[in-house]
């Protein structure tokens, strides 16, 4: 396997040209995916992955959010549950339509990348993958989670979720997704019910961060305590995330070092 990545920025440039970079939503995608592809280097390295697999693990990141874009221009939303599944989508694009070619001429890791991008977003990964692709399964879904802390704290959550201000700042926490987070799990997207729980969900994601790499570039980086200052008027809310703020800084103190 010889992966190109001067070919591969360029085939995913390529891809991403005919959406509107102006498009705030667009641009927030854009700019995610080289973040995570970054990641993904930086996590393998840490792990002492060598040159080939640090790339394919590179290679993984830039191509996990592909199916985003055509969510986005059919949708108009980057919400699964009203749209479309994304990861899927992604996978159908590259491996169904043949887009993972314009990357990559040699087919030897495709069901690997496949599985990778398919799974990303899943709340579970499959119990029968086989070591190595489970490795890579779990280096992009800690790199993607990392950033996504990112983008919910640069990215207004107006924005992101379609919802007013108002909106969010009268939002309630659903207590399932409070119990959720204490019980160090991600939250499952049906429990969430109102505006503030995306912020909750978000952070629980740390959490299940699978390499230490991911942990220490949660802390280095510092948006998971600015998505956790959540802006409310609701006194109850107000609580909830100050206890919130009070877990997670005590179990980074003993994870991240």
């Amino acid at each position: 396997m010889k992966i190109d990545r001067t070919r591969a920025l360029g085939a995913f440039a390529a891809y991403v040209r005919p959406y509107d970079a102006a498009d705030p939503k667009v641009r927030l995608k854009i700019e995610h995916t080289y973040r995570v592809a970054e990641l993904c280097e930086r996590i393998a390295r840490s792990e002492g992955w060598g040159a080939d697999e640090t790339l394919l693990a590179w290679l993984c990141g830039l191509l996990h959010d592909v199916g985003r874009f055509e969510q986005l221009r059919r949708y108009g939303t980057f919400d699964d549950r009203r749209s479309i599944d994304h990861a899927r989508a992604g996978a159908e694009v590259l491996f169904e339509a043949g887009g993972i070619r314009a990357y990559l001429e040699d087919g030897c890791e495709d069901e690997l990348l496949h599985t990778a991008v398919a799974w990303h977003s899943a709340y579970r990964l499959p119990e029968t993958l086989d070591r190595r692709t489970r490795a890579f399964c779990d280096l992009l879904r800690d790199a993607d989670k990392v950033d996504i802390l990112r983008a919910n704290v640069q990215t207004p959550m107006e924005e992101i979720y379609g919802v007013s201000t108002a909106e969010l700042r009268a939002s309630p926490v659903t207590p399932a997704v409070e119990a959720a987070f204490y019980a160090h799990h991600a939250v499952l997207r049906s429990l969430k019910r109102y505006p503030a729980d995306h912020a909750v969900g978000h952070a629980s994601l740390v959490f299940e961060l699978v390499y230490p790499e991911s942990r220490r570039a949660v802390r280095e980086q510092g948006y998971l305590f600015r998505l956790l200052d959540f802006p409310t008027d609701n006194p109850d809310t107000a609580r909830v995330f100050a206890g919130l703020r009070d877990h997670l800084r005590g179990w980074l103190e003993e994870n991240a070092r």
